[in-house]
């Protein structure tokens, strides 16, 4: 027998019954672990088991385990069928908590303050009829839900969720026009010099011709030009300002803030957001996302903003034709970018960031490998650059601009260009090692491209064989829909992975799975709801255990 597991008999810890897998780490076995598991376990109840942490009526209601019986069962279960009731419990607690949570941050938005009543005389649909373009169904579906809400006493809190090309700039343009016609300023915060820059233009193209004044304020200008654009922002000279990071600073200060919209959400936190709306006396909120989530998943995970979704793409955007292939079709790829910048397009190169646990400076090594043998070998007769995350903000905005005015022909990158650059020309994207991307971040790429009016295409280069990494490309290949790709991400890939960069300020799920938990969470959304209404502030006797646990978790977002 090869390395077989064995057992005393007086002490069968491995064998003849349902044992747990543990993820390990360094030197340390299974066996190790669950013997201190278990001695951890022996130890508690001896010393009268652990604290209960959900209320009696709660757990009569549900059918739950108690704490000690589910901690115990969700490591040594008995039967399988004890397994499955200690890890409902447990999952239950756990998205109850978070919901819990989320729901006081969206009380504490509502009831302590009265937000900005905007001007109902001043209509929205004067800038849309002077757009040079027809709005989608969907965006003026969103518009009405805003204009609403900016009519109304209660402050904004609304996350606007549309793909990629969905045309969300256009709603904040207006949104904007809204809350400067009414007598406020507004304030767009984007993750980026050259987006906030991309931004302005369109910004200035749609509201010269109504007299607002719109400025950029980003850390790469002049001292003198700063201090002039802070000086006319507090005297209210400016009507809209729209940048980066920078204008979190606490010099930065507005006449009458009474709007503010933050883009592409999952690069800022809460905590910014925050800020942000601290420099107004209760601004409306209109929070920007393209990384399309199932609309269950974006009230979990954004349960204190309300939500307005653009679910259809403007009729002028070009499907992006999608292929994944293996390395042997390299030759065929290459010239094919040829052919395309030989016709007057420009090509993206997207290669993946190395995975943070190896060097740190390894996708960086990635990307100039691939610069040198591209530059060198492949296209040596192209104009070739490379830009990356480690570049210096006025380095990557100098590259982005000379990609833009085409005077580069291929570009290789990181993900930096995921983020909403605008470059017409660019028709073809070609992204390396495509497995080790999730599919939402795939399709945040591909919309980089086929925004002019050529035909695009994206090509996915792939390795490996597996089941799941196949499945996923014949995803990307039939379907342009963000909303069925995220979905798909979640099926293939778990929550854990998939929210990534999302997770501001949430806690990671230690045990919930949001995609196969999902009648769980159902529910325990509904509890949350009713705990609510009856108990605001969760100060009823029978809800100080719930106080306890929504305290434990969410420390630094919420006063209870």
């Amino acid at each position: 027998m090869n390395s077989p597991v064995f057992d005393e008999i007086e002490n069968t810890n491995n064998t003849g019954k349902i044992i747990p897998i543990y993820p390990l780490t360094f030197s340390l076995t299974q066996n190790t672990l669950r013997k201190i598991i278990e001695n951890g376990l022996q130890k508690v109840q001896g010393q009268g088991g652990l604290q209960e942490t959900l209320p009696q009526y709660i757990l009569d209601e549900y059918k739950l385990e108690k704490i000690n019986e589910a901690t115990m069962n969700i490591h040594f279960p008995k039967e399988f069928e004890d397994f499955k009731k200690a890890r409902k419990r447990l999952v239950f607690e756990e998205l109850l908590s978070t919901q819990l949570a989320l729901l006081q941050l969206k009380n504490n938005n509502l009831t302590d303050k009265k937000g900005i009543q905007f001007n109902p005389e001043v209509h929205m649909s004067d800038v849309i009829n002077a757009l040079p373009f027809n709005l989608t169904k969907a965006q003026l579906r969103v518009l009405q839900e805003i204009d609403e809400n900016m009519e109304s006493d209660k402050s904004m809190n609304r996350l606007l969720q549309g793909d990629v090309g969905s045309g969300k700039t256009v709603v904040a343009i207006i949104s904007a026009y809204k809350a400067v016609k009414s007598g406020y300023q507004a304030a767009i915060l984007a993750p980026t010099a050259i987006l906030a820059t991309q931004h302005l233009a369109n910004f200035q193209k749609i509201l010269d011709k109504f007299d607002i004044k719109c400025e950029l304020l980003i850390s790469g200008i002049s001292k003198k030009k700063k201090e002039d654009i802070l000086e006319r922002l507090k005297n209210g000279e400016i009507d809209i300002l729209i940048g980066t990071h920078a204008m979190l600073e606490e010099n930065v200060e507005f006449k009458n803030l009474g709007l503010v919209v933050t883009d592409e959400q999952h690069r800022f936190g809460v905590k910014q957001r925050t800020k942000m709306a601290e420099k107004g006396q209760n601004p409306d909120v209109l929070v920007m996302s393209a990384t399309p989530i199932p609309r269950t998943l974006a009230l979990i995970l954004y349960g204190d903003l309300d939500i307005s979704i653009i679910d259809e793409l403007p009729p002028n955007r070009k499907t992006i034709e999608t292929f994944a292939v293996t390395k042997r079709m390299e030759e065929r790829v290459n010239n094919f970018i040829k052919k395309q910048v030989d016709e007057g397009r420009q090509a993206y190169i997207v290669c993946p960031l190395v995975e943070e646990s190896e060097e740190e400076d390894n996708d960086l090594k990635a990307v100039t490998a691939l610069y040198e043998t591209c530059q060198k070998e492949i296209f040596p007769n192209y104009r070739v650059e490379y830009i990356h995350g480690k570049m210096r903000p006025k380095e990557k905005d100098d590259i982005m601009n000379r990609f833009k005015n085409g005077e580069i022909d291929i570009l290789i990158s990181t993900t930096v260009i995921e983020v909403g650059v605008d470059v017409p020309n660019a028709s073809i994207m070609v992204i390396e090692d495509a497995q080790r991307f999730g599919l939402a971040q795939l399709h945040q790429l591909r919309g980089r491209v086929g925004r002019g009016e050529y035909k695009s295409y994206c090509i996915l280069k792939y390795n490996g064989n597996g089941q799941n990494t196949k499945e996923r490309m014949k995803v990307m290949c039939e379907t342009n829909d963000g909303f069925i790709i995220s979905q798909k991400d979640l099926e293939l890939r778990g929550s854990g992975d998939f929210f990534g960069t999302m997770q501001h300020g949430i806690p990671d799920f230690k045990i919930a799975n949001l995609f196969t938990d999902m009648d769980i969470l159902k529910l325990a959304q509904e509890t949350a709801v009713s705990i609510v209404a009856q108990d605001k502030k969760l100060e009823k006797d029978e809800n100080k255990l719930l106080k306890e646990l929504v305290k434990g978790k969410f420390t630094d977002r919420i006063e209870i």
